[in-house]
C-alpha cells in the first residue's frame, strides 16, 4: 500500500490584517499596525499550494475562521445589531475588536496535533485541536477548527477526532507547531517530537523570563495519550528557555523534521545531547537518523528568526530526495542561502531549495511551514477525505476567482471598524463552504 505526507494549507482569511496581536512573535509586533492585502496574501498562499501540488505532493486546503468574531463581542457585553456590536467595539475596545478580527488561523501549524494511523493503538489518524490558550485572538479558534478538520476527514473509519484540551494555560497547547514526527518511512511507525516550552506545575525547571512559553509539557502528554502512543515511540523535548526570550515562539522557528532528518539550531533544546540520544534510540536501525545541527557560528539566531530559515518545509519528493520549501527572505540573506547551498552538497537527503514569495504571512509573523498542516496518510486514507478540499488545476482556478470577487485589495486598522467588513466575509465563506463541500461549519451558517 503506497503512504504519504499530505500538506493541508491554510486559506488567508478576508480580514488579514496586521494588529501586532502576537507577544513574543517578533516579526508581527515589528509590521504591527501596517497596511495588509488580504487579497495579496490569499493568493500567495494558494500559488504556494499550487506549487507543492506541481511538485507532486497531495496538497490540500483548510478554510479559514469567521472574523470579526462578533459572538465573542456579544460575549463580552457588546450589545445590539453586528454593525452596532461592532461600532460600540470600536470605540469601547479597540484592542479587543483588533484581536476578534484576526486573520491567524492562516497559520494551520497551530490548528491540530496529528498522529498517523502507523503510530496509534487503533490504527487510526488522530486530530486534535489546538486549544492556543496563550493568546486570546488564537483562543477563539479551536472549537471552529474541530468543526472544519471533521468536515474534511469526516470518514470515522480512518479518523479519529479529539475535543481540545481544557482552556487553560496549564494545558497551553499549540499544534503542530511543536511537534515533528520522525520514521524511516511514512508507513512505517515513527517517533513523534513534542517540544513544550514549560512545566505547568513545576516553576523550578527552566522557563523563560521576557516571552511567555505557550506549550506546556503536560499538554504533550495529554495528546500523546489522546492519540493512543506508546511511550517508547514518543519523545519530549523542552525548548531552549534563552531562545524564546529572542523571538522562538514555537518550535517550527528553531527546528524543522521529515522522516529521517531533523534540521534544528544549536541553541534550539535544553539538554539537547541526552535528548538526542533518547531520539536516535527510540528511532532504532530501520535507516539512518540525519541530525543536522546549524551551529551559532553559521547562521544566528537572530538570523533564523529574521528569514525563517527553519520555518521552512521539508519535504520528500517522488524521487526520494528531499527539497526545503523556504521563504525569499532565506535567499536574500547571504548567511542563509549560503549556508544552504552548501547543504545541497553535504551528505544528507535534502538535495533541493525551492523559494517562494509569502511575505504577507511572513510580515505577519509566519513562514512556511506556519501556513500548513501535516497529515501522513496512506492511499485508502486519502481516498476517505473530503476529496473537494484537495487541490488540483481546477480548485486552483476556482479559488483564485472567489478571492478576486470577495477580497479587498487593502485593509488598514480603520477597515476592521467598517460592517460591511463582516458581511463581505460571511458571503465569501458561505460561498467557500459551497466550493469544499464543507456544510454549515461557521456559527453564522447555524443560526
Amino acid at each position: 500500500m503506497k503512504f504519504f505526507e499530505a500538506n493541508f494549507d491554510g486559506l488567508v482569511g478576508p480580514t488579514h490584517n496586521y494588529a501586532g496581536l502576537s507577544i513574543g512573535n517578533v516579526a508581527s509586533l515589528s509590521n504591527a499596525k501596517n497596511s495588509s492585502s488580504p487579497r495579496q496574501a490569499a493568493k500567495q498562499g494558494l500559488s504556494k499550494m499550487k506549487a507543492l501540488h506541481d511538485l507532486g505532493m497531495v496538497q490540500g486546503v483548510l478554510a479559514p475562521q469567521e472574523r470579526p468574531d462578533v459572538y465573542t463581542l456579544r460575549r463580552l457585553g457588546f450589545t445590539g445589531s453586528d454593525a452596532q456590536v461592532i461600532e460600540k467595539a470600536a470605540k469601547q475596545a479597540p484592542a479587543v475588536l483588533r484581536a476578534v478580527c484576526s486573520a491567524s488561523s492562516m497559520w494551520t501549524a497551530n490548528a491540530a496535533t496529528i498522529s498517523p494511523s502507523a503510530d496509534t493503538i487503533d490504527g487510526k489518524v488522530h486530530f486534535t485541536p489546538a486549544n492556543l490558550t496563550n493568546k486570546f485572538h488564537r483562543s477563539l479558534e479551536p472549537v471552529t477548527t474541530g468543526k472544519i478538520l471533521q468536515a474534511m476527514f469526516r470518514n470515522p473509519e480512518h479518523f479519529a477526532h479529539h475535543t481540545h484540551l481544557p482552556d487553560n494555560d496549564h494545558f497551553g497547547d499549540e499544534g503542530a507547531a511543536n511537534h515533528t514526527r520522525l520514521c524511516s518511512a511514512y508507513g512505517k511507525r515513527g517517533v513523534e517530537l513534542f517540544v513544550f516550552g514549560r512545566y505547568a506545575f513545576d516553576s523550578s525547571k527552566p522557563a523563560p523570563k521576557r516571552f511567555p512559553a505557550r506549550h506546556t509539557l503536560e499538554a504533550c502528554e495529554a495528546v500523546a495519550r489522546l492519540h493512543g502512543l506508546s511511550d517508547e515511540h514518543v519523545v519530549y523535548m523542552q525548548q531552549n528557555p534563552d531562545v524564546i526570550d529572542q523571538g522562538v515562539f514555537h518550535n517550527d522557528v528553531i527546528a524543522v523534521g521529515n522522516q529521517n532528518v531533523l534540521f534544528y539550531h544549536q541553541q534550539a533544546f535544553v539538554d539537547s545531547q541526552a535528548k538526542l540520544n533518547e531520539l536516535q534510540r527510540k528511532f532504532g536501525n530501520d535507516s539512518e537518523l540525519h541530525l543536522i545541527e546549524v551551529l551559532n557560528s553559521e547562521v544566528s539566531v537572530a538570523e533564523a528568526i529574521k528569514t525563517y530559515l527553519f520555518n521552512t518545509q521539508v519535504i520528500t519528493l517522488a524521487n526520494g530526495e528531499m527539497a526545503i520549501i523556504a521563504p525569499t527572505e532565506c535567499q536574500d540573506s547571504a548567511a542563509v542561502s549560503s549556508y544552504l547551498a552548501a547543504l545541497t552538497e553535504r551528505n544528507t537527503p535534502i538535495k533541493q531549495i525551492h523559494y517562494y514569495d509569502v511575505k504577507q504571512s511572513m510580515q505577519n509573523g509566519g513562514g512556511p511551514a506556519c501556513l500548513r498542516l501535516r497529515v501522513a496518510m496512506s492511499e485508502q486514507e486519502k481516498q476517505a477525505v473530503n476529496q473537494n478540499v484537495l487541490m488540483s488545476d481546477m480548485l486552483f482556478t476556482t479559488l483564485n476567482q472567489w478571492v478576486d470577487k470577495h477580497y479587498r485589495d487593502q485593509v488598514s486598522e480603520a477597515d476592521l471598524a467598517d460592517p460591511q467588513l463582516l458581511l463581505e466575509s460571511r458571503t465569501a465563506l458561505d460561498e467557500l463552504t459551497q466550493i469544499l463541500d464543507l456544510g454549515s461549519v461557521y456559527q453564522f451558517q447555524q443560526v
